[in-house]
């Protein structure tokens, strides 16, 4: 299956406020494209968007089987919708189970792929999480589970008490420090799956020393391997061995498409480092 993820931040009030019409034409865009996964989280557009979508989805006509669902919960943020004194986290096996209940209602499905626990938190009970785990898939209302954010020891304590199926992270040409802090290692040694968030990186947001380096390479590593920049940048994470599942936040069926093309592009060891190498601007110890 092709393991670029569609990311729907954007697609609501903290984005493009698409009506479900418009929601309904890029879901069934991206289905017939073979894009299939569609990441979420509880707090997009200050806890609204996931309701959009699900209006979006009815209008589409599709099954629910051919989707994935990934949602994430435990961010607590003070706005309209949720009256709350302090940006914070809550891993309560109430919060927890509330919270999948509503994503299931505003997504207006029964179940939900994966779910994500969004970021860590110092207050987290193992424990606590594991009833809230179990309930869930006991129930059939989760299918499986994983964490957002979470360092490799989070990640074993959590793993005392539940499984682990997914860990989603910022990785990047930008930011590849996952590849040598022992991030990836630690996901491939427990058998976790990754998911990249921010998979472009600040290549396209910043002006920086690295970002003009890497410029003029990757324009004559486009003509040798037929890619645009972008692709380049895709291609070069999910070149990597931990089997990286990049989640896009473009809105434009153009450049999801382009993504999915990019699991074509395979490059010669050197090249994969002389990328590496440019972004540093040393070279390889």
């Amino acid at each position: 299956m092709n393991r670029i993820i569609a990311g729907t931040m954007t697609w609501g009030d903290w984005g493009r406020k698409f009506k479900p019409k418009d929601s309904a034409a890029l879901i069934t865009q991206c289905v017939e494209n073979g894009l299939y996964t569609f990441d979420h989280a509880d707090i997009y557009g200050g806890y609204t968007t996931e309701e959009d979508f699900g209006h979006g989805f009815k209008e589409s006509g599709l099954e629910r089987e051919t989707v994935i669902y990934i949602s994430k919960c435990g961010i607590q943020m003070p706005c309209d919708n949720r009256p709350v004194p302090v940006k914070h986290y809550n891993y309560s096996k109430e919060h927890i189970v509330n919270s999948v209940e509503k994503s299931l209602k505003n997504l207006q499905t029964d179940y939900l792929d994966v779910l994500l626990l969004h970021r860590p938190s110092p207050l987290l009970e193992v424990e606590e999480v594991a009833d809230a785990f179990n309930t869930l898939e006991t129930s059939g209302k989760v299918k499986s589970f994983g964490v957002s954010n979470f360092t490799p020891s989070q990640i074993d304590l959590l793993n005392t008490e539940v499984t682990l199926d997914w860990n989603q992270i910022e990785c990047s040409l930008s930011h590849n420090s996952p590849m040598f802090d022992g991030s990836l290692d630690h996901h491939i040694t427990k058998g976790i799956g990754t998911m990249a968030w921010s998979p472009l990186g600040n290549y396209f947001k910043e002006t920086n020393d690295s970002n003009q380096r890497l410029q003029p390479l990757l324009a004559s590593l486009g003509e040798k391997y037929n890619a645009t920049e972008d692709q380049l940048l895709y291609a070069w994470l999910l070149q990597h061995p931990a089997n990286i599942h990049p989640v896009l936040g473009t809105t434009k069926i153009e450049r999801l498409k382009a993504a999915s093309a990019a699991e074509a592009i395979k490059f010669s060891t050197e090249d994969w480092f002389l990328l590496l190498e440019t972004q540093w601007g040393h070279e390889i110890p």
